[in-house]
């Protein structure tokens, strides 16, 4: 299999080189030059299989020309037994016909364990088979950073450098990185928001001279194709799960940066029978001003409850575009460009073929809070903030009370206690036993300005072999 740019004009690559690549050379994201297509009867065919099992079935297409297939369903095994529950993805039901899909079972208590567990394990792989070193730099608003430290601080080629807001992320985010010890792992609190943070990421992977040749950046953020990848299984199990095939499913989805929710998108393009995918945001509503209205425009970006969705600029949507342009690249290129410049839409026959998939809504902290209270009163079951928007999005956007809706529970609530404690339900989330002593754990992070030359001064100086 290949992949392309969504701008056209970068070479088409392996998966192995997309794997270390992140960004295209033309500024694009890779996505595969086409989609593997399961019939209801294949898929029909999987129910039963454990989960590693499942993402075997659906992912070993996009890697087999790279990974012969024992040593792809090895890692697998590998990964997901890591987590804190045997269906690795359970469901919980909240109401007729509604669900929340616990993807939080994994060593950092976020939807990102999913991928970055077995990003760490393909880097180790591959990096291993080319005797190469490279350095990962990455942005997080909260749960990226962690998760990418846990599933690649073992790997013997790399050196971690994970940027993220200063003071911007929750107390617990933010020891789940800065209590990791490693010689390789370095955390950079910037003093200014994860949409700065994102752009010096960009900035550097375009232009990685400041590393004078000695080494490359990999990507860990969303933009590295592997993590959407490993991100479709789960759409897979939760239908196998209640009645897919044989029956459509609906989808709720918290998201800031949208890789989640193309994940979503990429399953259904891949035979999955779903019927409406929700785009769940907080006050950040840039992908809910444009799937509502048309119009996709930058504002200011404001500090909420849910800090994982505090994201203004959301690079999985370029993967949307691409295929709502029908692959052309340029027709992309020319629109993320005007959108720089101002709001932008997108020709009207275009967008409503959007919105035949596509619903979304815009939750305030106010909103988030009650709907933790709410859940809570009538079920004793704890949301965190970013799942309570998406129960939110999922009761107000819903189209069918006979689909299935499935919102997908992407943290852990005690990840958030200020959330859960200003929602008023007088309910303390505890750390699970492996996190039980995270506030006793030594920290360690270096607070840096919002400045390009500062931060990649420090990871020129820092990286193991400079």
């Amino acid at each position: 299999m290949r992949y392309i740019s969504t701008r056209g004009s970068a070479p088409s690559l392996g998966f192995e080189d997309v794997l270390l690549t992140g960004l295209a050379t033309d500024g694009g994201l890779y996505v595969p030059e086409s989609l593997p297509k399961f019939s209801l009867e294949e898929i029909r065919s999987w129910r039963g299989l454990s989960y590693s099992e499942l993402a075997f079935k659906v992912m070993f297409p996009f890697v087999e020309e790279a990974i012969p297939a024992d040593d792809f369903r090895a890692m697998l095994d590998d990964t997901y037994s890591q987590f804190a529950h045997k269906a690795v993805a359970p469901l919980v039901q909240l109401d007729s016909n509604e669900w929340v899909m616990e993807l939080f079972r994994g060593p950092t208590l976020a939807f990102k364990d999913f991928a970055l567990q077995l990003l760490g394990r393909l880097l180790d792989y591959v990096l291993e088979k080319r005797k190469q070193h490279v350095v990962i730099m990455g942005a997080t608003s909260g749960d990226t950073g962690s998760a990418a430290i846990e599933g690649c601080r073992r790997c013997e080629h790399v050196d971690i450098f994970i940027l993220h807001p200063y003071q911007r992320v929750s107390e617990v985010q933010r020891r789940q990185m800065t209590t990791v010890q490693g010689d390789n792992i370095h955390n950079l609190a910037v003093k200014g928001n994860f949409d700065d943070c994102q752009r010096m990421v960009k900035a550097s992977f375009s232009d990685q001279s400041f590393l004078n040749g000695k080494t490359q950046l990999v990507a860990v953020n969303s933009i590295n194709w592997a993590r959407i990848m490993a991100q479709i299984v789960y759409y897979f199990q939760a239908s196998l799960a209640l009645g897919g095939p044989d029956r459509s499913m609906a989808f709720s989805v918290p998201t800031g940066n949208f890789g989640d929710i193309f994940a979503g998108y990429l399953a259904r393009e891949m035979g999955l029978p779903i019927s409406q995918l929700v785009i769940a945001t907080n006050q950040n509503d840039i992908l809910h001003r444009f799937m509502s209205g048309n119009r996709y425009e930058q504002q200011q970006l404001e500090h909420t409850l849910s800090p994982s969705m505090d994201i203004m600029v959301s690079s999985n949507f370029e993967r949307l575009l691409f295929d709502l342009h029908g692959r052309d690249g340029d027709a992309v290129r020319d629109l993320l460009e005007r959108a720089q410049q101002g709001p932008v839409s997108i020709e009207d026959y275009r967008w409503k073929n959007a919105r035949k998939l596509f619903d979304s809504a815009a939750v305030d902290d106010a909103g988030t809070c009650d709907t933790i209270r709410d859940v809570f009163e009538t079920n004793e079951y704890l949301l965190d903030p970013h799942t309570a928007i998406g129960v939110k999005a999922a009761r107000t956007c819903r189209r069918d009370p006979a689909v299935p809706m499935i919102t997908l529970g992407t943290a852990h609530p005690a990840k958030f206690p200020d959330a859960v404690k200003q929602s008023g339900v007088g309910a303390t989330p505890e750390l699970p036993q492996h996190l039980a002593d995270l506030f006793d754990r030594e920290e360690r992070y270096t607070v840096l300005e919002d400045d390009l030359d500062a931060v990649q001064g420090f990871i020129a100086s820092h990286w193991k072999h400079a």
